[in-house]
């Protein structure tokens, strides 16, 4: 567990001829459109030619895509990873750990970053490179980390408008997580406060929103940043936005649920000093 909160940031080519395809949902326009098939959300948009050079992160643009293919543009069998040139699998960042699913029916254990590329560990024979793979996420597992996100974001959002403490350090699992903010002081009073709000905004039904901003435009946005340290990389030209409609909105690269509804209850657990000025909120979703 790390006591720091880093971002991921989406760098998005974009356009503004996406259509809404759910409920409450708004898609981040992209260059890429999706397709609806039957019960799921599977991507099945012809491709281009892959490239090595970068790995399409397709949750950036659709948290909902379950199912997805692929071409393997690299692969090392020394550990059992692979490097797809799109993928629906998110490699971790922001405090929300990585997804797990299946590549070819064979199980995916971990995903990670490394440059441009996402590699992808299997637990089985790798395919080869060149080869067309078939992806499949844990879907119950990213939902409920996509409910645990949202969840977090409620929190930050109430708690900077309502009290104006930044977010100090936080991480979150399945369904429950911690964040750390600037507070003095921290009582049960306040906290049972906290938690009532925290579920009036999930009942408020607030939908969520996705976009990527140039740099300059984004930097322009009042309190874009609530990390008490500003971690945005230096040379990024283009930032990726989560936003909550009416409640909060900063640099995020996680991925969310389209609507506060979908998120539940909201727990605040435990509560705890971390310092002079550092106090911790504890959260569990049912």
């Amino acid at each position: 567990m790390t006591d720091n909160i880093s971002y991921t940031i989406a760098i998005l080519h974009t356009n503004n001829n996406i259509p809404q395809a759910q409920q409450y949902r708004t898609v981040l326009p992209t260059t890429t459109i999706f397709t609806l098939l039957s019960s799921s959300f599977i991507d099945s948009r012809p491709y281009a030619p892959y490239s090595k050079a970068m790995t399409e992160l397709i949750a950036y643009s659709d948290a909902y895509i379950k199912e997805f293919k692929a071409k393997v543009t690299a692969f090392s069998q020394e550990e059992g990873t692979v490097a797809l040139d799109r993928t629906a699998f998110y490699p971790g960042g922001g405090g929300q750990p990585h997804d797990l699913g299946w590549l070819n029916h064979t199980p995916v254990l971990k995903v990670k970053r490394q440059g441009d590329e996402i590699w992808h560990q299997l637990g089985g024979p790798l395919p080869i490179e060149g080869e067309e793979v078939s992806g499949k996420l844990d879907w119950d597992r990213r939902y409920k980390l996509m409910r645990t996100h949202t969840a977090f974001h409620i929190l930050c959002g109430v708690v900077w408008r309502d009290y104006g403490a930044q977010v100090t350090g936080g991480n979150l699992d399945l369904l429950k997580g911690r964040m750390d903010f600037e507070f003095e002081t921290l009582r049960q009073e306040l906290v049972r406060e906290i938690e009532e709000k925290l579920n009036q905004e999930v009942a408020a039904a607030r939908p969520v929103q996705v976009r990527v901003l140039l740099k300059a435009e984004a930097f322009k946005i009042p309190d874009l940043i609530r990390t008490k340290i500003n971690l945005l990389p230096p040379n990024i030209k283009e930032v990726r936005i989560v936003e909550i409609v009416g409640l909060d909105l900063q640099a995020d690269g996680g991925t969310h649920v389209a609507n506060t509804s979908e998120v539940g209850l909201i727990r605040i657990s435990g509560y705890k000093s971390k310092g002079r000025i550092n106090k911790r909120i504890q959260l569990e979703i049912e």
